[in-house]
């Protein structure tokens, strides 16, 4: 069987995507609670914990500050996890993407649907994250409404991430490295959780590569009604996270699928 990496062009990937959806939809509810709990524990937790020790960062409180963190960090999250578990299985064990490959979908159709799939659970997280701060008096609702395309455009940036990691990976059991020694860190060095000018010099620097920390560049000055610097690179460099890792899943896939 040939497995063509390249898109085949129209509106293929939106049969993957719509698959998912009629399979994500019977346990919607709590799917959506489960891309929550992190961020909404983060929030409470630490802006009621440190907020009270902190007060305030960058002029706002410690609470607005983290929550505008805490959205990019579920888009993040919600992504990463769609694609590296969910893809993963739906590639692997269900073998799902080999019956769409006898249909006239390519590889490139079905990572492209799997990547919109998974940041529009990103953003469903990211806005959910959103809505609480907004109810809670830390952002205006139409800031959120300001915010969402770039919640997309970090979703799609992870799950084109997690698509190279689930294009590596041999089974399960490796995805807990990526977690471990990516995510994780990622959340703590992109400003999420206290200013990237408080880390050595050495961190900020590093950070200055991370996605994570270029989506909360400019999802926070929107949320807190701040001046947005060097929009242009900010997504250019989102745009670069979306492209090139693209490539290189596709590539790799197509050699897996082969064997």
């Amino acid at each position: 069987m040939g497995v063509a990496t390249l898109p085949a062009g129209g509106l293929n990937w939106l049969a993957v995507w719509r698959r998912n959806y009629l399979a994500w939809k019977k346990a919607a509810l709590a799917s959506i609670l489960g891309n929550l709990a992190d961020p909404v524990i983060y929030l409470f937790g630490l802006g009621a914990g440190l907020g009270v020790m902190v007060g305030r960062v960058d002029g706002v409180s410690y609470t607005a500050f983290l929550a505008a963190g805490m959205i990019a960090t579920s888009a993040m999250t919600a992504a990463t996890f769609e694609t590296i578990y969910a893809a993963f299985g739906r590639m692997q064990g269900q073998r799902t993407w080999e019956a769409m490959l006898y249909t006239q979908l390519t590889l490139g159709d079905i990572v492209v649907g799997e990547m919109a799939w998974a940041a529009t659970k990103a953003s469903l997280a990211g806005t959910g994250i959103g809505i609480v701060a907004a109810m809670l008096g830390y952002t205006h609702w139409l800031a959120l409404l300001y915010a969402l395309p770039v919640i997309a455009i970090t979703g799609l940036a992870f799950a084109s991430l997690g698509m190279v990691v689930t294009a590596l990976a041999p089974s399960y059991d490796y995805f807990i490295f990526y977690q471990t020694l990516v995510i994780t860190p990622m959340l703590f060095l992109s400003g999420a959780v206290f200013p990237v000018d408080q880390l050595p010099v050495a961190f900020q620097q590093i950070a200055a590569f991370l996605p994570l920390a270029h989506s909360i560049d400019l999802i926070r000055p929107t949320m807190l009604g701040q001046p947005i610097a060097n929009v242009c690179l900010h997504i250019g460099v989102l745009c670069i996270y979306i492209v090139v890792p693209f490539l290189v899943s596709t590539a790799l896939l197509r050699r897996r699928l082969m064997r």
